[in-house]
């Protein structure tokens, strides 16, 4: 056992340094493209805000290394991720312990999350696994690939099979009582899952890779997309339990209401399953966020969500590859880079966090608001991607 350890570790550094001149040539390439989009005075400005709530973090963070509620993983991995996309320099021992923290959190079978007995998906398995191999990959450490692995692992066990309306899909755990499945979790496994595809070049040999069934997944994530209507093109949270309701249209058939967060969510969700820009239905969802841009809300759901609103439009508009939208009105395109930086450098509080005074989906602790915040910053700054 000890050898093979040794092993892994020899080989994993060797394939680590070419994945990781791959991703700073990345991270450098995107760094010129995008920055010259932006005023240079606001990036300064946003990178003096990504600094400030960073600072805020970091006096925040618990003696164990965890932030917030402990029992969820996923609340110390964002604000992990945060440090990680800034590209700041500095704040060696605060990721050093969220990372001991969050590996402490990996359960038998690969899943990053905390059991809670005698109640099957309470630990919220996918979701917390999701987001702490997303952040543990972005550090590029190269000792926590093999914490990675298994993380891709439990996903990919986790997606759900067979002919009905969830197949494809993912819910909160996988050995839940019941099939479940929503386009929330699907965003988040499916985002992870192609974040990390490059730690699969790291397995050891003679172990099979793993994926998901992209195939499968885009088929249940179009369940959510609605085809006609005011609000065409938009995706709703799932077929069950769409949250903002639905609505019938002119000839009486319901639909499923869509909502600007899960829009966002549905557009990266495709993006990730290789549709281009030029697909009917990436270009559908693209004029729904364009139709209904807005910073002073989450679109349907008013001030609910509205940080993660902010987090998941910035990642689905980069990894979309799309700068701005189209306006309405002829008063010039949507350059939305620019808009969420002066919105986002706008809202934080003098301490350095963002909160949101709305409870709904936790956002009134400041850790989750400022994490999708930092987040948020840097990927519309074009810091990471």
């Amino acid at each position: 056992m000890h050898c093979k350890c040794i092993c892994f570790a020899f080989h994993a550094r060797r394939k680590m340094k070419k994945v990781l001149v791959a991703v700073i040539v990345g991270m450098i390439a995107v760094s010129k493209t995008d920055a010259q989009a932006v005023d240079a005075a606001l990036l300064k400005d946003a990178r003096s805000s990504i600094r400030k709530g960073l600072a805020w973090l970091a006096a925040n963070q618990k003696p164990d290394g965890s932030w917030s509620a402990t029992v969820m993983p996923a609340m110390t991995a964002l604000p992990l991720w945060a440090l990680a996309a800034s590209g700041e320099t500095g704040y060696a021992d605060v990721k050093e312990n969220a990372v001991l923290f969050i590996l402490s959190k990996q359960q038998p079978d690969g899943g990053i999350y905390e059991p809670v007995p005698g109640r099957q998906g309470g630990g919220l398995g996918n979701y917390n696994t999701a987001i702490c191999i997303a952040a543990l990959y972005a550090t590029g450490r190269s000792d926590v690939m093999p914490a990675v692995l298994k993380g891709r692992s439990y996903i990919a066990a986790s997606q759900h099979i067979g002919d009905d309306s969830h197949a494809g899909g993912f819910g909160y755990d996988k050995d839940a009582e019941r099939r479940y499945s929503d386009l929330n979790n699907t965003h988040f496994s499916l985002d992870a899952m192609r974040r990390t595809q490059g730690a699969e070049d790291l397995r050891p040999a003679g172990e099979k890779r793993v994926d998901v069934r992209w195939d499968a997944a885009l088929k249940y994530v179009m369940q959510m997309q609605n085809t006609e209507g005011e609000t065409a093109g938009g995706f709703a949270y799932n077929t069950q339990d769409p949250k903002s309701g639905i609505a019938t249209n002119s000839s009486g058939r319901l639909m499923l209401r869509a909502y600007g967060s899960m829009t966002y969510a549905g557009l990266l969700s495709i993006v990730h399953a290789r549709l281009e820009k030029s697909d009917p239905r990436v270009r559908s969802a693209v004029k729904y966020a364009s139709r209904f841009w807005t910073l002073d809300e989450n679109p349907g759901q008013g001030q609910q969500g509205l940080y993660f609103y902010y987090n998941v439009m910035t990642r689905a508009l980069s990894a979309a590859d799309i700068d701005s939208l189209s306006r309405k009105a002829s008063n010039g395109d949507i350059l939305w880079r620019e808009e969420v930086l002066r919105k986002l450098i706008e809202l934080q509080k003098p301490d350095g966090f963002w909160v949101n005074e709305n409870n709904r989906w936790w956002e009134n602790d400041p850790v989750l608001a400022t994490s999708y915040s930092l987040l948020a910053l840097s990927f519309a700054a074009g810091f990471t991607r």
